[in-house]
């Protein structure tokens, strides 16, 4: 049985470890048949892996691995196998050109240049450059080069290949917008722009030593903003029936992938979960999901899909839009949360300086970087219906939704809440618990985990000790809040009602399950524990009391 890819990146360790590979080689089709391009993805769609399989394919450095594309589609294709290894090729990532201040993000600019420079080592003492551009380059690879050189050095760079290859260069530019998205959250926007337009446009436009030039990110970065000037330019993004199944997986290859690692019968839930994306026409699944959660079946087969995707990508823009008291989104956010469709206007040509300037603007970030997605694959126009893709993507908002209803929620409420808990008081926190569901964003199709982050939400950072699903006695209490100052503790075990008139004997299957798996055994030396079972049904709570020791 092949190895699952988890976290591979790299063409050649994936073909070489003989990992699963789901074929995208016909990408490199796609490729040819463009000057200058830019593709643009949510991330962890495969951009990378896509960029590194172009780079292995195309470098005239790497012949002896040209074996990596042996029985692969692009094999078949005799008029693309004729540029295999046939180019010099610059491969650089921006993707961890994080960092706080501008001068640090020069610094790393450098490094990547210095890095590059080691493996084009040949160059600085090519007979086929000038001494002028040898001392450029061992400027540049010393990392002692001015900015005018580190802003031009990738022209300077692929120029000098040129001279020494005599063929023509292709550079290829992995998550180019991320130096942009990091200069716009730590204010030294305009600096970046500045510097990032001369290093493209030197390279990518005024370079007769380009043969072409491929980018990837996952913003499509206005035209007038950064790539000034560049008249051979072709951006694709999601909106755009071109490339489109050649990042993230179809439904075939995702049953393919399942039925060889004996997992068929977890289709629906892996629809359900990790598909529902629309790239151009046609529906996709996130890899990176789908990857994950595979190699977690096979580690155990009962495994339940989870959230994998909600720490790789910067979250905070739901949050931030959550926030946005001048847009009206409560309602579309209430929409999509209940499986609904809004419609809006959106644009997938922006500037990071604008992305919050109005409502469209930031529907269109969240386009773009797969929170929500096109209803209708074949729905053309700036003006689109849009859901949330997925259960996955559901859970992210709903997330955010509770966090930002833990930062905005009265804090006297809350103190109140547990006060009348230490008190014992079932009844009045019956009443506080649903006062405080009245004030998030409603949603129909409510879980239990949306409550139990609801719950844990509540009591965090109110000076108890908080533990979340943590084995005690048989079994794992939903919340256990621990008061050790005075020697006492709260244990509680919410449920979900499917109606109303259910919340009484849900919670009486709360409080039997926390008698049956003595959650309450291993608190020695708390004098009081108290024992809740809570039970909800929309945005309608109902507590009960087990016992007070």
């Amino acid at each position: 049985m092949k190895l699952i890819p988890t976290g591979i990146e790299n063409f050649k360790t994936l073909i070489d470890k003989n990992a699963y590979y789901i074929d995208k080689t016909n990408f490199i089709s796609e490729v040819l048949n463009e000057q200058v391009v830019l593709y643009t993805r949510p991330r962890r769609f495969g951009k990378t892996l896509n960029m590194s399989m172009l780079y292995y394919f195309f470098s005239n450095k790497e012949k002896e691995n040209s074996y990596l594309f042996d029985g692969l589609n692009i094999s078949h294709n005799s008029e693309a196998m004729k540029h295999q290894n046939q180019y010099p090729v610059i491969f650089l990532s921006l993707k961890e050109m994080t960092n706080l201040s501008y001068e640090r993000q020069l610094n790393a600019f450098s490094n990547i240049i210095y890095e590059l420079l080691e493996k084009n080592l040949e160059l600085l003492e090519s007979d086929h450059l000038t001494d002028i551009t040898k001392n450029k380059l061992n400027s540049l690879h010393s990392e002692t080069a001015s900015i005018e050189d580190l802003s031009t050095s990738l022209r300077i760079i692929s120029q000098a290949m040129f001279a020494h290859y005599h063929e023509k260069v292709i550079i290829l530019i992995d998550e180019y917008d991320v130096p942009m998205q990091a200069a716009y959250q730590n204010d030294y926007y305009d600096k970046m722009v500045d510097f990032l337009r001369s290093v493209f446009s030197s390279s990518l436009k005024t370079n007769d030593a380009l043969e072409k030039g491929i980018m990837t990110g996952c913003l499509r970065i206005s035209k007038e903003s950064i790539f000034t000037g560049l008249n051979n330019f072709s951006s694709y993004s999601i909106l755009d029936n071109i490339a489109n199944e050649c990042f993230g997986f179809t439904t075939k290859e995702v049953e393919q992938l399942l039925s060889d690692y004996q997992l068929s019968q977890s289709m629906n839930e892996v629809r359900e979960w990790y598909d529902g994306y629309v790239f151009g026409n046609s529906y996709v699944y996130c890899p990176w999901d789908v990857i994950n959660h595979i190699s977690a079946l096979i580690y155990k087969r009962t495994t339940r899909p989870k959230n994998y995707w909600k720490n790789t990508s910067h979250n905070g823009i739901l949050l931030t839009f959550v926030k946005r008291t001048d847009f009206d989104v409560a309602d579309k956010f209430e929409t999509l949360l209940n499986g609904g469709m809004i419609t809006q206007t959106i644009s997938d040509e922006l500037t990071y300086d604008t992305l919050h300037a109005s409502e469209d603007n930031l529907w269109s970030v969240l386009l773009m970087t797969g929170y929500i997605t096109k209803s209708v694959p074949e729905e053309d126009g700036d003006t689109v219906s849009l859901k949330i893709p997925n259960k996955e993507i559901s859970s992210i908002f709903e997330d955010t939704v509770v966090k930002y209803f833990n930062e905005t929620v009265n804090k006297d409420e809350i103190g109140e809440l547990i006060n009348t808990l230490w008190d014992g008081d079932e009844n009045r926190a019956t009443e506080i618990v649903s006062d405080l569901l009245w004030n998030t964003i409603s949603y129909n199709d409510y879980h239990e985990d949306y409550y139990h982050a609801f719950l844990a939400g509540v009591f965090v950072g109110r000076g108890y000790s908080v533990e979340s699903n943590k084995e005690k006695g048989l079994g794992r209490p939903d919340i256990l809040l621990k008061d050790r100052k005075n020697r006492r503790a709260i244990i509680i075990e919410a449920k979900k009602s499917d109606k109303k008139s259910d919340l009484n004997k849900d919670c009486d299957k709360a409080l039997k399950q926390i008698a049956d798996e003595m959650y309450a055994e291993g608190l020695n030396g708390y004098e009081q524990i108290y024992c809740y079972g809570v039970a909800f049904f929309q945005k309608q709570a109902k507590v009960k009391l087990l016992a007070l020791n």
